[in-house]
């Protein structure tokens, strides 16, 4: 396996990861979750980070953490990357699929194929993890993740990583939503726990921003671009808060600084009546 594939050097500042998740785009413009029109909040979202985030190249890896498509079919997949790329134009794209997705439909055509599985910024790793199920909304690592994680981490015990994927590993709060998170999550923590260079586990899933520590190991979830879901709710409860995005900054000595930021200026009319979605 070749980990030097897909690595690019690392600047003198800090690498900077911008995480997008839960676009849930549709085949064209106009699917829209609990009122909420996902391509227009996607665009918002992106106009935002083009407004706090000027020049050239302002990050170093661009991740999709998973939902990026509301119906599974390659159009939304390649509308995505064309979105994308006209906001952020010149900056490395991967994606990791969630329980909304289909692997095949995310396998573009006349579109430079965005990059999976693993991918190297200067000394850092960020393994991307498949935590989908087939036609479920829980998730679940299968075995072979499993071993593919052990044998990247102890490839490179020196390098810094984070882990990503779509699902929850721990319970955030929101007994609706923790009944999908991973189903195996204590044997992905045994394979973290022996290999102390991953310093943070990220996902999606959630629509929410949160956090915790578990150990050394620092948690992160991030808002959607779309729809929001209320924090410590045990039922199904819409939240205010606009679409957002997080960035990561990775520094050479394994510290991570983050901040979340969400679109400002204006609101949707976001169906808070809705029971579910």
């Amino acid at each position: 396996m070749d980990l030097g594939a897909n690595v690019t050097q690392l600047p003198e500042r800090a690498l900077r990861v911008l995480q997008i998740t839960d676009s849930h785009l549709g085949s064209d413009g106009d699917e829209s979750l609990l009122g909420i029109n996902t391509e227009q909040s996607l665009r918002d979202v992106l106009t935002a980070i083009n407004e706090k985030h000027p020049g050239a190249a302002p990050f170093d890896l661009i991740v999709a953490t998973g939902d990026i498509s509301n119906d599974g079919k390659r159009p939304s997949y390649q509308r995505f990357v064309q979105i994308v790329r006209e906001y952020l134009p010149g900056m490395p794209l991967a994606w990791l699929e969630g329980n909304h997705d289909d692997p095949a439909g995310m396998r573009v055509k006349n579109l430079p194929q965005p990059l999976s599985h693993i991918v190297g910024v200067g000394d850092w790793r960020m393994i991307l993890l498949s935590s989908r199920v087939p036609f479920e909304e829980r998730g679940e690592l299968p075995e072979s993740e499993l071993i593919r994680l052990e044998k990247l981490l102890a490839i490179r015990p020196e390098s810094p990583t984070l882990v990503m994927m779509h699902h929850q590993p721990v319970p955030v709060g929101c007994a609706w939503l923790d009944q999908y998170k991973v189903a195996n999550s204590e044997a992905f923590f045994d394979i973290i726990d022996r290999h102390p260079n991953v310093k943070g586990v990220v996902w999606g899933h959630v629509h929410q921003d949160f956090y915790m520590r578990r150990g050394t190991v620092e948690l992160f979830a991030t808002p959607s671009t779309c729809v929001q879901f209320k924090p410590r709710n045990d039922d199904f409860t819409v939240d205010q808060k606009m679409p957002g995005y997080r960035v990561f900054e990775l520094h050479d000595d394994g510290r991570i600084g983050t901040y979340v930021n969400r679109v400002e200026g204006f609101s949707y009319n976001v169906d808070l009546s809705s029971s579910g979605y």
